[in-house]
């Protein structure tokens, strides 16, 4: 998002190309791309490789980018006609990380970002499908609670496995909405200390992704294949789109 007067570290998918891989890092570029072309990309904005470094430096975001980021967000709530953390047409994103050379499955992914308590029943109401709508919480909040927190993924694999054989299923698309309901109790258990609040939520998992540039698999993998840690990670936030 261009704001007078201010270095772009911010821009809507749409105003990138394919040519600023080195600044809005391979998917980031990729995504724009797709725009520029008139795909039907679910919008959405990237933060540049660049901060990388900045965050880094400071440790935390750098000065202003929180307002620079939010203004995108606006952008993207308009394009799609839904409003992030609103209770009656919320909007969830993803948040994923996008680096210059292609690192599969090396850093960090939330999806979903932007649930709660409250805005869990308003999709109750608006999908129909209660089961559909807590198995999107329990899954946001086992990957935040993963990605952004710390706590070990494991503890929700176990309490779904314990859940399963409770209820003699094998599957999880078995578990029904009731069950899901269940799931989400124990996963919230797991984890008290759950933002609810979904810009919290946002500001914590784009600092997550940024932090994962150097988590152990990433300097491995950068270390293996060559990859300079000077180039750094773009964050890819994008509007969830949910089909029928």
């Amino acid at each position: 998002m261009i704001i007078p007067g201010k270095a772009q570290r911010v821009l809507l998918f749409h105003e990138g190309d394919k040519s600023m891989g080195k600044l809005l890092g391979n998917k980031g570029a990729q995504l724009a791309q797709m725009s520029c072309l008139g795909l039907p990309v679910p919008p959405g904005f990237t933060i540049t490789t660049q901060v990388c470094s900045e965050f880094f430096q400071h440790n935390d975001f750098p000065p202003g980018l929180k307002e620079e980021y939010l203004a995108a967000l606006n952008q993207v709530e308009k394009k799609i006609g839904r409003k992030f953390g609103d209770l009656h047409n919320p909007l969830l994103v993803s948040v994923r990380s996008g680096a210059v050379a292609s690192m599969p499955g090396m850093m960090d992914t939330v999806l979903n970002l932007g649930i709660n308590d409250d805005i869990l029943e308003s999709l109750i109401q608006s999908s129909k499908n209660p089961r559909w709508a807590y198995d999107t919480y329990r899954r946001f909040i086992q990957m935040f609670s993963d990605v952004v927190m710390g706590v070990d993924g494991e503890r929700f694999e176990h309490a779904l496995t314990k859940l399963k054989e409770a209820k003699g299923v094998k599957n999880d698309v078995d578990l029904t909405a009731d069950d899901m309901k269940e799931l989400v109790r124990q996963f919230k258990e797991l984890n008290p200390n759950l933002p609810m609040d979904p810009f919290v939520q946002l500001e914590m998992a784009i600092k997550a992704v940024f932090q994962s540039w150097y988590n152990p698999r990433a300097v491995r993998y950068r270390a293996y294949n060559g990859i300079s840690a000077n180039s750094g990670t773009a964050v890819n936030v994008q509007s969830m789109v949910f089909g029928k």
